[in-house]
């Protein structure tokens, strides 16, 4: 790692340390394209009652507002922690090129701060999943086909 990663992952340890000094859980993140710090963010799912509020998503979010769109191409999360699938698949949607972490699954294991069980029930198909989940097709008469019409509109702009 060159030294400017080692300053960002340690910049989102130190976050991950504060947010436990303000309360909340030990998370933190950096997003960095081009040298250059977009954003940063820790976890406030304790502060927001948001459970979607971890600091990789919250750091996106930020960085995104910042460079006005969701593509994060060609930008680096630095983590405190591993990130759990739903931040992982976050940051591949957005673009993002690479991803550092500073603490594994296993070293959070024994405080109970592992997402390696949640990895491990998504890798199976969905009807083995503990959570019930189902395709049901619906196509409300009189209304046109939603992703077509969608294509269409942005087709036209």
């Amino acid at each position: 790692m060159t030294d400017k990663a080692t300053r960002y992952l340690e910049q989102a340890v130190m976050l991950a340390h504060r947010n436990v000094q303000a309360g909340g859980r030990p998370f933190g993140a950096v997003v960095v394209r081009g040298g250059e710090v977009l954003a940063t963010g820790v976890n406030e799912t304790v502060a927001t009652h948001d459970p979607t509020a971890h600091a990789e998503l919250v750091a996106l979010r930020a960085a995104a507002q910042r460079l006005g769109s969701a593509d994060l191409s060609g930008c680096a999360v630095y983590a405190s922690g591993q990130p759990c699938p739903m931040c992982l698949a976050a940051m591949r949607l957005a673009g993002v090129a690479e991803v550092h972490f500073a603490y594994s699954n296993q070293d959070g294991a024994p405080y109970g701060l592992s997402t390696a069980a949640l990895y491990e029930e998504l890798a199976k198909p969905l009807a083995q999943q503990s959570m019930t989940i189902r395709h049901r097709p619906l196509r409300p008469q009189g209304m046109g086909d939603l992703y077509a019409d969608w294509k269409a509109r942005q087709d036209r702009a």
